[in-house]
């Protein structure tokens, strides 16, 4: 088939084969160069004119997180979140008092903050594409034009875009949207992440990919991160069905975790939510590995009480009564400020006060979230263990413990700073265990952004240097006879997993439609194929290198 059509590459994000004529994002308003004069006694009346279309457009993104549920919830309500932040608003409204109409005032503050957050880099960059994108639902509500978006194809299609904004990513219907693939984004991108949850076959970081027009035949491989142009229909609909006989396959798997010759590795679920929870319990995960605490925190101007919190957390346990839950205290800052947390105005936000951090600039947040994990455990009779991200000293995870402890919790933390790794078996003479987050591990450890399309082959988790931290920090777990999971993207990958699992690695946390597919692979290899997969790994110079060392031992 790819002999006699072109092929274009790009970083493997979800695997899966998709095959069909090329749908792209409908034109996004036309935005203009400059904005219109208006008079002085018109001027407040275009300050509400602006305040009242933001107002829409936060409401509808509001309501969508609503419907949604885990990494696509989460990243609706951040959006939400930016449409109505002060600064932004400010500077429109500073504009339009200065004789721009609402349209102009807009895009002059769009640009303001894009080229800061550009400046910025790191997580922040990542937020230029969700300015943009609620740029342009502002201006279309001020004109009073259809709410720009993905039209859905009446067939199934392959969506190809430049990059994607996280209000139209968590939209898809896998149904008719049978692959995604991207010029722009890395592994971890929102786009990345939320087409994971949604078991949508997709790639980035696509070189070529713009110049691909709508209507194209074109087959996605989502495991090699090939787009081939224009395939031979027989050859493209054979492996489109050989894709269909293996998911049908996979589906079948339902537990429990372990290797082909029952050697115990948990296969849990990362939640975000009481609803996704509910989802993934429907799955044969085991329990959950990451309960992301963010979403309660994200959409307010106060601190929710510890009430409000426990009735969040005790919705989560309920659904995984009797299972394993390991839940993540608050990971905000970054591209998550919480408005009521006094976040300092930051030149790198990624390395700044985050996760266990904010505890400086927001004193008495991390004990009252523990106070609310402790109430929910206690109502609900679940034993949840509890860890702190972004820690990177002993002296922190030592603290942490010992709160964690007084409550009567068991203590772990994330290992996503390179620093925790390299003292794992220190951290773990405080600890009950670990779990290793790849994305911002890959992120710290390569010195790349992990949105930037030109270093997504950088932020690969299956790059050889992430993957000797992870294999340090499982044996750290081993020699202190306590357990090490993965719950970062990498958990998702079939193929990685099996050699996380020859690693050491006890448990593999990913997102719910990931759950069967990663069990039903590490259920057909033994685990001295997955330890040989990962010593291969672990040799090799580059992830091209370690992916094909690791296919030829597993496949």
């Amino acid at each position: 088939m790819e002999q006699s059509a072109s092929v274009l590459h790009g970083t493997p994000v979800v695997p899966g084969i998709g095959y069909g004529p090329v749908i792209r994002p409908v034109a996004r308003p036309v935005v203009p160069a400059q904005g219109a004069s208006i008079p002085d006694t018109a001027r407040e009346a275009e300050v509400g004119r602006f305040e009242d279309a933001a107002k829409v457009v936060a409401e509808r993104l509001r309501a969508r997180a609503s419907r949604a549920s885990g990494a696509a919830a989460e990243v609706l309500q951040a959006t939400a979140v930016l449409v109505e932040d002060r600064a932004w608003r400010g500077a429109a409204a500073t504009k339009i008092r200065s004789g721009t109409d609402a349209v102009g005032a807009t895009v002059a503050a769009t640009d303001q903050f894009a080229a800061l957050f550009e400046k910025i880099g790191g997580l922040q960059a990542e937020r230029v594409t969700d300015l943009l994108d609620i740029r342009d639902r502002v201006i279309a509500e001020l004109q009073g034009a259809p709410e720009p978006g993905l039209e859905m194809p009446d067939s199934p299609s392959v969506l190809l875009a430049t990059d994607l904004a996280p209000a139209d990513t968590a939209g898809l219907d896998p149904s008719v949207v049978v692959a995604l693939a991207t010029s722009l984004g890395g592994p971890t991108s929102h786009t990345a992440i939320i087409a994971r949850q949604l078991g949508i076959p997709c790639v980035v970081a696509v070189a070529g990919l713009d110049d691909v027009p709508a209507g194209t035949e074109v087959l996605v491989d989502g495991a090699a991160g090939r787009i081939v142009l224009s395939p031979d229909g027989a050859e493209a609909a054979a492996e489109v069905e050989r894709d269909r006989v293996e998911r049908e396959r996979v589906a079948g798997w339902s537990g429990p975790g372990a290797t082909a010759d029952g050697h115990p590795v948990e296969i849990l679920a990362n939640v975000q939510d009481g609803a996704g929870a509910h989802a993934a319990r429907r799955t044969p995960a085991h329990g959950v590995g990451l309960f992301r605490t963010e979403l309660c925190f994200l959409d307010r101007d106060t601190e929710p009480t510890v009430d409000e919190q426990a009735d969040i957390y005790a919705e989560v346990f309920e659904a995984f009564e009797g299972k394993k839950v390991v839940l993540r205290t608050l990971d905000a800052g970054s591209d998550k400020p919480l408005r009521f947390a006094n976040h300092p105005d930051e030149h790198n936000p990624a390395l700044g006060v985050r996760g266990i951090r904010i505890t400086t600039t927001a004193p008495g947040v991390l004990d009252r979230q523990l106070d609310a994990v402790a109430t929910a455990a206690s109502r609900t009779g679940a034993t949840p263990w509890v860890m702190a991200p972004m820690v990177a000293t002993v002296s922190e995870a030592a603290d942490f413990a010992a709160r964690v402890r007084e409550r009567g919790l068991s203590p772990g933390v994330m290992i996503e700073v390179p620093s925790a790794a390299l003292l794992a078996d220190r951290l773990l003479e405080h600890l009950d265990f670990l779990s290793i987050g790849t994305n911002d591990l890959a992120q710290y450890t390569m010195a790349a952004d992990r949105m930037s399309p030109q270093l997504a082959a950088l932020t690969d988790p299956w790059q050889p240097a992430v993957l000797a931290l992870v294999a340090r920090a499982a044996q750290a777990g081993a020699a202190a006879g306590k357990p090490v999971g993965v719950c970062g993207e990498a958990a998702a990958d079939p193929l990685l997993a099996c050699v996380l699992a020859g690693m050491g690695v006890t448990s593999l946390s990913c997102a719910a439609s990931a759950v069967t597919g990663v069990g039903a692979r590490l259920s057909s290899v033994p685990m001295d194929r997955c330890r040989e997969a990962a010593e291969a790994v672990l040799a090799s110079d580059d992830p091209v290198a370690a992916r094909a060392a690791a296919a030829k031992l597993l496949d």
